[in-house]
């Protein structure tokens, strides 16, 4: 079998070309405390069900103090469809306690800072990075950990080890670009149980193509 060889460049200009570079954040916000809040909920639920909660959710608490200042159990009756909403409810709470006295309000900028807040992981702390700081940062989701797999730019299967992967090959500024472009081609064409291979422009690319029609 003939060894697959990834070409990071060519993948970033076939996706550019093909997705664009102006992709808009998947999830609905208006300030940073309001993206930092849909990625917690976006946790093992889909973006689309997030932004139908958070609509109520925002309309209802309009500052981080709102949050900070609820109940767990108000909040978690709003945002129960999100799932695992007992946790969540309780981490969102705590992390606006964070924000309003430690931070007098403001959602911090660094990755250790963020990485800090109660359930903040490295995903959720590059999302709001990335989309509201404009600091190059990649976030694995599910998405990302599975195409960048497929077409060979990582082994790894863990989400930290995939973003220091795809750190080392990247171009900084594409960190941000690639991350919404991947998650857009994995969910039109590279999907997870039935990727569209015959239908994929990153054929020529892709590792899994490659072994699969060897």
């Amino acid at each position: 079998m003939k060894k697959h060889t990834p070409h990071p460049l060519q993948i970033l200009t076939k996706l550019a070309h093909h997705h664009g570079t102006n992709i808009k954040c998947f999830l609905n916000h208006e300030s940073p405390w309001q993206l930092l809040v849909a990625t917690i909920l976006s946790a093992r639920c889909t973006d689309a069900r997030v932004n139908i909660v958070t609509h109520d959710l925002f309309t209802r608490y309009k500052t981080i103090n709102d949050l900070a200042t609820t109940t767990q159990s108000d909040l978690e009756t709003i945002i129960r469809p999100t799932g695992f909403f007992r946790n969540k409810a309780k981490n969102i709470i705590a992390c606006a306690k964070t924000i309003r006295d430690k931070y007098d309000g403001e959602v911090p900028h660094t990755i250790e800072e963020l990485s800090a807040l109660p359930g903040v992981g490295r995903k959720t702390a590059n999302v709001v990075r990335g989309n509201i700081y404009g600091d190059p940062s990649i976030a694995v989701d599910t998405h990302v950990r599975r195409v960048s797999k497929r077409l060979g730019l990582t082994k790894e299967n863990d989400p930290v080890k995939i973003e220091f992967d795809l750190m080392k090959i990247l171009p900084k500024e594409n960190w941000i670009q690639y991350n919404k472009q991947i998650i857009t081609h994995g969910r039109a064409i590279c999907k997870a149980p039935t990727p569209k291979c015959e239908a994929c422009f990153l054929q020529e690319e892709c590792k899994f193509y490659s072994e699969r029609n060897s």
